[in-house]
């Protein structure tokens, strides 16, 4: 009896989160995406660096009729130090997995983002050289989708922590992309 029960909510669980326009789902489940925009360093990397840029490819799997879905992303976000005196920069490049909720509804459809992965951090200062580490991080986030005729575009911001020895760096790349 418990198990049809929890069957029985599972279904209904189900169909209250398929989306209004079953037609608006794209009929590929596999996309291919390309982002671009803005990266804002915080807490104490945004003590020491500036606002920096970023660039993401993504592969995703949205299986239709069901609003939950899989994005492996791999993203470079770099900032430049504020002390013009030393330069020198931090970048950081990842390779996340991540699951995605797209919130349903038809026409721009919001969504929820977050997940984990390798984060790779390169310190470079002129004259002193370099050091790099890899270190597990993780993000959360949102966005919102506009479909177009054959593609998607995308308008998204992730707040990404990676964690380090002595504390975490964080940061919030926000994008504007391209899923195909």
């Amino acid at each position: 009896m418990k198990r049809l029960l929890f069957a029985v909510a599972l279904a209904g669980i189900a169909l209250v989160s398929l989306p209004f326009d079953a037609s608006a789902q794209a009929s590929n489940p596999i996309r291919f995406g390309i982002a671009a925009g803005a990266a804002v360093p915080v807490s104490d990397l945004g003590d020491a660096y500036d606002l920096g840029f970023n660039g993401t490819v993504t592969i995703g799997l949205q299986p239709s009729m069901i609003p939950l879905g899989i994005r492996i992303d791999g993203a470079y976000n770099q900032f430049a130090a504020k002390d013009n005196t030393l330069g020198g920069n931090v970048h950081f490049t990842s390779v996340t997995g991540n699951l995605v909720y797209n919130v349903p509804t038809s026409g721009p459809a919001p969504y929820l983002i977050g997940g984990a992965g390798v984060y790779n951090f390169e310190i470079n200062i002129p004259g002193f050289g370099s050091g790099s580490a890899n270190k597990f991080g993780w993000n959360i986030g949102g966005g919102i989708k506009l479909p177009l005729s054959g593609f998607d575009t995308f308008l998204e911001a992730r707040y990404n922590q990676v964690q380090g020895e002595d504390g975490s760096l964080k940061f919030i790349p926000i994008t504007f992309g391209v899923m195909f």
